[in-house]
């Protein structure tokens, strides 16, 4: 395994369109040993998720380490470990949004509130080829958006509505980290 070089903000793979992965593709060796890359990788930068355009490869594909989620109540089977989505498509369940404090590998040292939806479906295959389907509310909702976000070509700071909330990692781990109200209120 090996730790990949990550994608910052302003390399153009992180503004592509992500390319559907071929299901047959998945059993190729090469890229269930990308996969096991982007693990380690996720690992060595503590994510909690990470995008194939973040690791330069423009296809849709994101791992998320769920076992990081163990204190979210309702959380699916599927995200009390380690999973793959390739292929995600996202279904909104109730269009309410809520704030979510997000950092991004590819956007490094900054944090920012984002309106996230606060309960999708997700549908994708797992790094086998497997059809997966669960339910996804409040933060792990969030975090999944957030790497299917990733493969359309965007990163949170788009879906800021302003950047009065965005700061250095620093001076959110001062005064925002404690802002514990944050992911209780509702945006519209």
């Amino acid at each position: 395994m090996a730790i990949l070089k990550v994608a910052h903000l302003g390399h153009p793979v992180l503004r592509k369109q992500a390319a559907k992965v071929d299901p047959m593709e998945l059993a190729g060796a090469d890229l269930q040993r990308f996969l096991d890359d982007m693990i380690e990788t996720m690992r060595e930068y503590d994510g909690i998720g990470l995008a194939a355009p973040q690791v330069h490869l423009s296809k849709q594909i994101a791992v998320i380490d769920g076992g990081l989620l163990d204190d979210e109540p309702k959380l699916p089977e599927i995200a009390r470990g380690l999973f793959f989505l390739v292929n995600p498509v996202l279904h909104v369940k109730k269009e309410r949004r809520f704030p979510m404090w997000e950092g991004c590998l590819s956007v490094p040292g900054f944090r920012g509130r984002v309106p996230r939806i606060r309960e999708i479906e997700v549908e994708a295959l797992d790094r086998s080829g497997k059809p997966i389907r669960f339910q996804a509310q409040d933060y792990f909702a969030g975090v999944v958006q957030h790497e299917v976000d990733h493969l359309a070509g965007k990163v949170y700071l788009d879906r800021m509505p302003d950047l009065s909330t965005l700061t250095y990692l620093k001076e959110y781990r001062r005064y925002m980290d404690k802002d514990s109200d944050a992911l209780d209120e509702s945006v519209d």
